[in-house]
């Protein structure tokens, strides 16, 4: 049925023009609805409570200026004294940059896990979404969150868990998906030096976790092709997202997308800072042949970079079975890499 026209004189209703997920919606006067309800976004399988896990939680903010919060996990067993500090994890969540919180479900359950069982503390950061907030807004928040960090590296006053824990000499950038992606610009903005890159010291970034990285392209990658259109981590919504997420006009060449496409900072001009990489590519995920190209390129270049394959698993497997078994190997793969960095 079409819509009435509107009387002479009287503005047309405005109208959806993308609906992402019933979360998301942008009108065509440019104003967004947005629901923040992601109760229906259970995890599968068994999910341990609070109390399950030797580990305590509590929620930091990191920016005052955008109100942006992070939640930080703690082993119970955590205290003071040189043999006790702990490798610091920041984690940024998926979601396409337009969706989700740290507080979902399942990141609560993934975080909880990883502070528990590598163990670490794990810094798990929100930043601001799209379409309210076009990239580079998330990238620039995650800096946001590293230059909180070297502040409370520096404090008389810092945060007692991060003053009683933290090992300041191995933090992590760790994200899935769209915080993959993330913490791929973090440890380039790093990796680009003194001329004008992200000053970290006196952290050190000693490596960067990427879960299915979330990359695009204008041109269709096989993985991407073979995909089923009616798979709903597909490449129609990947690229739903990226419209909304993207600066207004910008293609999927973008270099906030493709991390080598025109613009983008070359791989051959990160120096030494660039830290080592592990890369988590579930072999069903559209996007594996991205990522199976971007490690490829790593080790062109000289960067120091693992791969690990998890064969028959999907985009954010982590995500919506945290404690199943495949995301069980994750987590030592997981902690292989941080405790050997």
């Amino acid at each position: 049925m079409s819509s009435p026209t509107p009387a002479p004189g009287t503005a047309a209703a405005p109208h959806v023009v993308e609906d992402c997920l019933g979360f998301v919606q942008l009108l065509s006067d440019g104003t967004v609805r947005r629901s923040t309800d992601y109760s229906m976004l259970r995890p599968t399988g068994r999910v341990p409570s609070d109390s399950d896990l030797p580990v305590q939680w509590k929620d930091v903010v990191y920016d005052d200026t955008h109100g942006l919060r992070l939640r930080m996990y703690r082993p119970t067993n955590a205290g003071a004294g040189k043999k006790k500090k702990l490798p610091v994890l920041v984690y940024f969540h998926g979601g396409g940059f337009c969706l989700l919180s740290f507080e979902m479900t399942s990141f609560h359950v993934g975080a909880l896990r990883l502070a528990t069982e590598l163990p670490a503390l794990v810094l798990s950061a929100d930043y601001r979404l799209a379409p309210e907030h076009r990239l580079p807004a998330a990238l620039d928040d995650a800096e946001s969150v590293f230059s909180w960090l070297r502040a409370q590296a520096t404090s008389s006053d810092a945060d007692p868990w991060l003053a009683e824990s933290a090992d300041f000499g191995r933090v992590f950038v760790t994200g899935d998906s769209a915080g993959g992606n993330i913490s791929h610009h973090v440890a380039v903005r790093h990796g680009a030096g003194s001329g004008g890159g992200l000053a970290l010291a006196p952290l050190r970034l000693a490596g960067c976790v990427m879960l299915w990285p979330y990359f695009g392209g204008e041109e269709p990658t096989p993985s991407e092709a073979a995909c089923p259109a009616d798979q709903v981590m597909g490449p129609a919504l990947f690229d739903q997202m990226w419209r909304l997420a993207l600066p207004v006009g910008a293609t999927k060449d973008h270099p906030f997308a493709n991390p080598f496409a025109p613009g983008s900072v070359p791989l051959s001009d990160l120096g030494a800072a660039f830290p080592p990489v592990l890369v988590v590519d579930p072999d069903q995920d559209p996007l594996h042949d991205r990522v199976v190209d971007y490690v490829a390129r790593l080790k062109a270049a000289g960067k120091a970079v693992e791969l690990v394959v998890f064969a028959g698993q999907g985009h954010g497997f982590f995500a919506t079975e945290p404690c199943g078994e495949a995301s069980d190997e994750l987590i030592r793969v997981i902690r292989r890499f941080v405790h050997g960095a």
